[in-house]
């Protein structure tokens, strides 16, 4: 029998999708007021080159980019989290329409989990009407693509923060165990 333990910190991250109506600043200042100071942020990428998904809600010249926390987090906190972030969506929207999209998640040494509040097959229910999905695993050569995962997230900019994060997140664990000796 397995002995049950804590689970290790995780680094949170949030994907944002901003509709080009500058409501960056003021979901930043909502975002480190509720989950710390953001140390990392990524490259920004035209979202509309892998979907038009979201055109219908958000307009036209959609930009994808991630940001990343500098408090690492328990991985039972995301739900709670998504639960803000959709609740920051809906304080920013404009006649019902949201301005931005921010999707919470966290990079762990083996994978990137992202939350939702859709349900799939690949999905586990969390609590508070809240899943989490395993979008992509990481291995010795780079962050692995699965099935269900998005394509945005397959990008090179998307390789490329969620490594740096990632390294971030390895390097604070060592620390951590280290002290706890």
């Amino acid at each position: 029998m397995g002995i049950i333990g804590r689970a290790k910190k995780v680094k949170l991250f949030c994907a944002i999708l901003d509709g080009g109506e500058s409501v960056k600043e003021k979901a930043f200042a909502e975002l480190e007021k509720k989950l710390g100071k953001i140390d990392f942020t990524s490259e920004i990428i035209n979202f509309e080159d892998f979907t038009s998904y979201y055109n219908a809600e958000m307009g036209v010249g959609i930009k994808r980019f991630w940001i990343s926390f500098e408090n690492l987090i328990s991985p039972e906190d995301l739900a709670e989290i998504k639960v803000f972030t959709n609740s920051l969506e809906d304080e920013l929207s404009v006649n019902n329409k949201r301005r931005v999209n921010i999707d919470p998640g966290y990079v762990s040494a083996a994978n990137v989990i992202l939350a939702s509040t859709k349900d799939f097959s690949h999905r586990i229910y969390l609590g508070k009407g809240i899943y989490a999905e395993v979008t992509t695993i990481y291995k010795k050569e780079g962050f692995i693509k699965l099935p269900w995962s998005y394509p945005d997230y397959m990008s090179q900019t998307a390789s490329d923060f969620l490594m740096k994060i990632r390294t971030s997140l390895m390097k604070r664990l060592k620390e951590i165990s280290s002290q706890a000796i």
